[in-house]
């Protein structure tokens, strides 16, 4: 149990990953601030804002009252989803996806070993019975 740990470690998987998640969070902040300063109040341009600052579709309910269906926070995670994983793809996943094709072509590819058929192990087995039994 403990080897495939170490040998996990030592692969340095470990050291990826907590990279991979500082980086995510830090860029996450970045998003969500440009999304916080430019993106929504383009939007709050179109839909109506209530008293925080957030927007929505606003619908008066059946007791005359007008009910605010908060969009905003919506809107900005779906922004920031996007935003962080086209990043993520065009700055991790690509240059990695071109770096292991390039390495898989320059490395010659497997010899593929066919291995005999049973029907032919027993046609071999016939022929060398025979071949002993001519000499014997």
């Amino acid at each position: 149990m403990f080897k495939g740990f170490k040998e996990f470690i030592a692969q340095g998987n470990v050291i990826d990953l907590a990279v991979a998640v500082v980086i995510g969070a830090a860029f996450t902040a970045i998003v969500n601030a440009v999304v916080a300063s430019v993106i929504t109040p383009l939007v709050n341009l179109f839909l109506a804002a209530d008293a925080t600052g957030g927007f929505g579709l606003a619908v008066t309910n059946i007791h005359g009252d007008e009910v605010l269906f908060p969009l905003g926070d919506l809107v900005s995670a779906v922004i920031s989803f996007f935003a962080v994983a086209l990043v993520v793809y065009f700055v991790f996943v690509l240059p990695m996806n071109t770096y292991k094709e390039r390495r898989a072509a320059r490395t010659p590819a497997p010899v593929e070993v066919v291995a005999p058929t049973e029907a032919e192990l027993l046609v071999e087995i016939r022929d060398l019975l025979r071949s002993e039994r001519a000499t014997g």
